[in-house]
């Protein structure tokens, strides 16, 4: 089995449907001289640059939008040029089919996009009129590359989005496969990425523009996914794995240009749900010794981030919650802003990370080996080229049976063995929110909402105790600081604080056994 995009045909600019096959990376303004410069990117026959003006059009519902449909019409000098585009939500490379043609003007042409589509969706259209909803506005630079044995396409975008909500800046490095393999993006972007900073890119033009319009610039949640039917198990992990690599990008730069604690918490789900999927994905990524690597790689460098959340939960939740139980103990404030300290020492650190050159190459690299590492070969193991619904059949059914096994007698489990169920349950959670869409069945449906009902009861209880061991973890920090200038009022608030904190922790233990038979008892959905 070769990658889903390998050998990856031109697309064309005629009336008919292609295919856009593009890594999209995001780069600062101040090293576009430097990346135009590159001798990979050097002017050759075809190389040149030009103003391009984008009008974005949809209905007044936004139906294109949430059909995941584009339609845009672009001014290149005295050239008007209609394009369709379809599918969204990417990370890095995008994969997508688009209908191109040339139009008189700057209105759309519905004859251009009869055979897209968009024409049925505007039939079907409550109000099916279009009209402009944003623009964007660049200089190009393009230059044609040959990288390995693949035509590449590679462009330089600077300027604007432009809204009624206000505008942004923009600043991209495209690849587009011409012709050849997809591996060859993947060589020529880690040569760049030599020379300047590149970050994958999570967001098309059009989605910005969206983003401006309904005023999303904050912190991000997972989206569902939607899986097809007849999708391997092989194409089931590319889609989780891009699915996870988008949810961390749009966080890693709320966070990066704000410090938002949830933006962090956040991004500590993507990893989570990433380092999940490896788990349970075992089977197929099982003959590739480089799948556990990635994985080991990715918790290894993150575990400072674990220490961050840990301080934000305390400052957020713990130590409100301690205030209001104790609103004239005179120590707390003090308590607060030590750990606010930290907190703040801690985010720097996170920064650090993910504003690291080497950070932006791991995930370009993570991202290489989703779409044409070797775990894709010929002669893989057969469940990853067979049926998506019934490996992850199998797999619930064995991440159900560790919940099970690692849950029983739960209320007389010690700390560490709690943390273990926790643990196999938010794998078991990932795992039910990954594959749901492979059971589209009405009585599945109805099952997987009582079958998460008692996971998230599971998980939220476990959740509160890990708060508790960590709020534990960051007041036995404080007192081992106590030679280092840790006032005395704050350490007797963190006593009392501790102590508070130990006095609920018997009722969450009932309560989380209650939940685990709730869990035990509750249907599989899958089956």
């Amino acid at each position: 089995m070769t990658s889903p995009l390998a050998e990856t045909p031109a697309h064309t600019t005629e009336p008919g449907a292609g295919r856009e096959v593009e890594l999209k990376l995001e780069c600062r303004p101040l090293d576009l001289p430097t990346l135009a410069g590159h001798p990979l990117l050097k002017r050759r026959k075809g190389a040149g640059t030009k103003t391009l003006v984008s009008t974005y059009f949809d209905t007044a519902d936004r139906d294109l939008r949430r059909a995941g449909l584009t339609l845009r019409v672009r001014r290149d000098g005295k050239r008007f040029i209609q394009t369709v585009k379809a599918g969204e939500g990417a990370a890095g490379l995008f994969d997508r089919p688009e209908w191109e043609s040339d139009v008189a003007g700057e209105a759309p042409d519905p004859a251009a996009f009869a055979d897209t589509p968009v024409r049925a969706l505007l039939d079907e259209a409550r109000h099916g009129e279009l009209r402009a909803v944003f623009r964007t506005a660049v200089s190009r630079i393009h230059r044609p590359v040959k990288q390995g044995r693949s035509a590449i396409a590679a462009t330089l975008d600077e300027g604007r989005v432009e809204t009624e909500a206000g505008d942004a800046v923009l600043c991209e490095l495209e690849l587009e496969l011409v012709s050849g393999d997809p591996a060859d993006l993947f060589a020529l972007a880690r040569a760049l990425s030599e020379t300047v900073p590149l970050r994958l890119g999570a967001l098309s033009k059009s989605e910005r523009g969206y983003r401006l319009l309904d005023g999303r610039g904050g912190p991000s949640k997972a989206v569902p996914l939607s899986l097809p039917e007849d999708a391997s198990a092989a194409d089931a992990f590319r889609a989780v794995a891009l699915s996870c690599l988008r949810h961390l990008r749009l966080n890693e730069a709320v966070f990066l240009a704000a410090r938002d604690p949830e933006a962090l918490h956040q991004i500590r789900v993507a990893l989570r749900r990433l380092r999940s999927a490896f788990s349970l994905f075992a089977p197929i990524l099982a003959a590739d010794p480089e799948a556990r690597a990635r994985a080991d790689a990715i918790k290894q460098v993150t575990e400072p981030f674990g220490r961050a959340r840990n301080l934000d939960v305390f400052l957020e939740t713990t130590l409100p919650a301690e205030i209001a139980r104790r609103p004239e103990e005179p120590g707390l404030p003090e308590l607060s802003a030590r750990i606010a300290a930290e907190r703040d020492a801690a985010h720097a650190e996170v920064v650090a990370i993910l504003d690291s050159p080497d950070w932006a190459r791991r995930i370009l690299d993570l991202l290489a080996w989703v779409e044409t590492g070797p775990w894709l070969a010929p002669g893989g193991p057969p469940e990853r080229d067979g049926s998506a619904r019934a490996f992850a059949a199998d797999t619930l059914d064995r991440f159900r049976k560790r919940v099970k096994k690692r849950g029983k007698d739960l209320a007389k489990l010690d700390p560490e063995a709690r943390h273990r169920v926790r643990i196999a349950a938010k794998k078991l959670r990932y795992g039910a929110d990954f594959f749901v869409s492979l059971f589209p069945e009405k009585a599945a449906r109805k099952r997987h909402k009582a079958f998460a009902a008692a996971l998230s009861d599971l998980q939220d209880h476990l959740g509160a105790l890990n708060d508790l061991a960590t709020a534990h973890d960051v007041l036995g920090g404080l007192a081992e600081g106590e030679g280092e200038g840790a006032p005395g009022a704050a350490l007797f608030a963190a006593g009392l604080t501790a102590a508070d904190n130990e006095a609920g922790a018997d009722a969450l233990i009932e309560a989380a056994a209650d939940a685990y038979d709730a869990l035990v008892d509750a249907t599989p959905f899958w089956r």
